[in-house]
């Protein structure tokens, strides 16, 4: 046996791997039972995408009902029992489970064969040829299946998939999601399906840790030995024209081993927003070879100065929400989400126009196209895991399974650049999350990324927390409460609604506004009465559409001017809108992504690195009142600002100066102005101007009587 090896080391590398695309149209059917398999498949739907999108379409799959509604037609025996839960969100339907089918062939028989389902939910059990290969109960993540021993490499393959109809159809000590502003669930699978093909050992992942200071990737390999014999190998990692790193392994039969490698790099670009350099490894053994791509980038927050860092420099958080499993249940989603022209317009595009460098993937994960994406985009995404339960209550999950869905979850993640914040929860305070899983989890992660978790404090030394300062939320019911935007000229733009724990951590504020509306200018369930108390109840879908724009600019302006936050994410840039929701986005068609107009405008504005806030909101003047006016700048770029600063009423007076801004500094300015004689409605506008950049805008509407 050992003569064996020797001669496998002397063998001249073949490692190959042939990865089988299994996306297309599959064959769909449905059950109440979890078996036998259906006898017939009459309907046709999408991989990746979603049982709505089967034709003919299922019944109810898009209806929804309340609470109380499910459990009474439970007790009336009109519903199966399995369909019981207390998540909001569950469909009324006849049935627990939509299952999947399809044909394939494969060219060439090789030692290891991995089905791979990179994402389906509800839970997914899988047969090939007729033999079921396992389950996997996580939604969020990939589940592999060893088809080797079902497989005929010979002829026609027949491989059927079974996933939950609604999240009952998972138990409840296992996360399906939660989401408590959710209607309807959405199944599917929703992710890519391959058979990756390779020889043995075969190599299960790849890690790739960024170490910036020395121009270095510490990669980690998982290997597996899939036979009934000792086997040696030379494990090897290439990037580019840098010298390779190898080392010899010897595995065990069915030994699962972890190896350790430091590739130089020398004068390798670095990955950032502005600069996202992309590269590749290629790790090879004489059975396999796994190509992984990442970038060369450090991220962190510090809890001494309360910022974020970037490859060591500091950075400020730009940008906005995804809540891409609302958008979902949207009429206008259909295949969208995974059309990649679609996606890179609203990931490239967008955010370039709309000056921001970060998202964050809120209430439910996104395809894996969609961090490819965002790796070339050059974005910063706060990867947030799929569970929203709030201070008092959290389900009955069980710690082990939390442990082997977060693991996963990072796994198919911790290779992308663009994922610099791992999000264990949104809005949660749960001592399992906070003591248990976070603590056992994060140190698999080489890069050592920092951890979100909602409304807990947090479990590292310099992670950060997160703010949801929705100032116009006190407004949502009637009656006395109601924020007023010049309550802001006193404000220091300090935590607000997490502000119930003892911490001093960085801050980000990835929510904030309140103001939602549908993408017609009609208010959601949320802000019916914040518009009423605003514009009156015979206010036009334009009018609601302007001042929602105008006031969030200014919320933005406001965040960002006083350096409370390390980073700022408005709420939201997609989700659903169809009456009845209760929040909602800006766009004036989502499916060729226009923007809303006013949003354009004047949200734009307020993202611009080299940021202005006028501090002042009173809604009128006399006419020819002399005072001054605060003008807070902040600078974002890692170069010092200089140019020229005006405020001026428009066909008013006007106050124009020289301005010098240091690098990622911030000044107020008092500005002393008169304002116009003659009565009516002005515009109070700052303008910046800076050299080499364009202008920078903040607005204020003021009626002078």
């Amino acid at each position: 046996m050992r003569l064996a090896c020797l001669l496998l080391l002397a063998l001249p590398l073949l490692a190959q791997r042939t990865t089988v695309n299994l996306n297309g149209d599959w064959r769909m059917a449905e059950s109440l039972a979890p078996e036998p398999l259906p006898a017939a498949f009459t309907h046709t739907a999408p991989v990746p995408g979603l049982a709505n999108l089967a034709t003919p379409p299922f019944a109810d799959v898009d209806r929804f009902d309340s609470r109380e509604f499910i459990q009474a037609s439970i007790r009336e025996k009109k519903l199966p029992e399995s369909a019981r839960t207390d998540t909001a969100g569950i469909p009324r339907q006849q049935r627990n489970y939509f299952w999947y089918r399809r044909s394939f062939r494969v060219s060439e028989k090789k030692p290891v064969a991995m089905l791979r389902i990179a994402k389906a939910q509800f839970g997914t059990a899988v047969w090939l040829n007729g033999r079921k290969l396992g389950e996997h109960l996580g939604c969020f993540s990939a589940g592999y299946f060893d088809a080797a021993a079902a497989l005929n490499w010979s002829g026609d393959n027949e491989l059927t998939v079974r996933i939950g109809a609604h999240p009952a159809a998972v138990p409840s000590w296992a996360p399906a999601g939660t989401d408590f502003e959710k209607y309807k669930w959405t199944p599917g699978i929703y992710d890519n399906v391959s058979l990756i093909l390779s020889g043995n050992p075969y190599i299960e992942s790849v890690q790739v840790a960024p170490r910036v200071a020395e121009s270095s990737a510490l990669i980690e390999t998982t290997l597996v030995n899939l036979s009934k014999a000792p086997v040696t190998v030379a494990v090897r990692h290439a990037a580019g024209a840098w010298k390779a790193a190898s080392a010899n392994v010897t595995l065990q039969p069915g030994e699962r081993r972890q190896v350790q490698a430091t590739l130089k790099m020398p004068g390798a670009k670095l990955w950032t927003p502005e600069e996202p350099n992309l590269h590749w490894v290629e790790t090879s053994t004489t059975g396999d070879l796994l190509k992984t791509r990442f970038g060369l980038r450090e991220f962190r927050f510090d809890t001494a100065t309360k910022r974020a860092y970037l490859n060591g420099k500091l950075y400020f958080l730009r940008g906005s929400n995804i809540t891409l499993h609302r958008f979902f249940e949207d009429p206008l989603c259909k295949r969208h989400p995974w059309e990649e022209a679609w996606v890179r317009k609203l990931l490239i595009d967008g955010p370039k126009r709309m000056n921001w460098n970060s998202f964050r993937f809120c209430i439910g994960p996104a395809p894996e196209m969609w961090f490819d994406i965002a790796d070339e985009a050059g974005l910063l995404i706060q990867n947030e895991f799929f569970i929203w339960n709030g201070r008092e209550y959290f389900p009955p999950y069980r710690s082990g399974e939390l442990i082997t869905q977060y693991t996963e979850w990072m796994r198919d993640h911790w290779n992308h650049p663009s994922v610099a914040i791992w999000d264990a929860s949104n809005e949660t305070d749960s001592p399992l999350l906070r003591d248990t899983v976070i603590p056992t989890v994060r140190k698999l992660d080489l890069s050592n990324r920092p951890w979100d978790n909602g409304y807990a404090v947090p479990t590292g030394f310099d992670d950060p927390v997160e703010d949801h300062p929705y100032l116009f939320s006190a407004m949502r019911n009637p009656g006395p409460n109601r924020f007023d935007m010049t309550q802001l000229e006193r404000m220091t733009g300090a935590k607000t609604t997490n502000a119930g724990h003892p911490s001093a951590h960085a801050v980000i504020a990835n929510e904030y506004g309140w103001m939602w509306l549908n993408r017609d200018g009609s208010p959601t369930l949320l802000t019916e009465n914040v518009y009423n108390v605003l514009l009156g109840a015979s206010a036009t879908p334009a009018q609601r559409l302007e001042l929602y724009a105008y006031n969030l600019a200014g919320l933005t302006e406001f965040w960002r001017a006083h350096r409370n936050f390390a980073g700022v994410l408005h709420f939201t840039w997609l989700t659903c809108s169809y009456p009845g929701v209760k929040t909602s986005d800006h766009w004036k068609n989502v499916e060729t992504l226009e923007l809303e107009p006013n949003f354009a405008d004047y949200v734009r504005e307020s993202f611009k690195p080299l940021g202005v806030y006028i501090n002042f909101w009173q809604p009128t003047l006399k006419p020819a009142a002399k005072r001054s006016y605060a003008v807070m700048l902040v600078n974002d770029l890692p170069a010092p600002a200089t140019g020229k600063l005006r405020l001026e009423f428009l066909n008013g007076p006007a106050a124009e100066f020289d301005f010098e801004l240091p690098a990622h500094g911030a000044h107020t300015w008092q500005v002393p102005l008169e304002a116009p004689s003659q009565p009516g409605a002005y515009l109070l506008k700052a303008t910046v101007t800076p050299q080499g950049l364009e202008p920078t805008i903040s607005r204020r509407k003021v009626r002078i009587q």
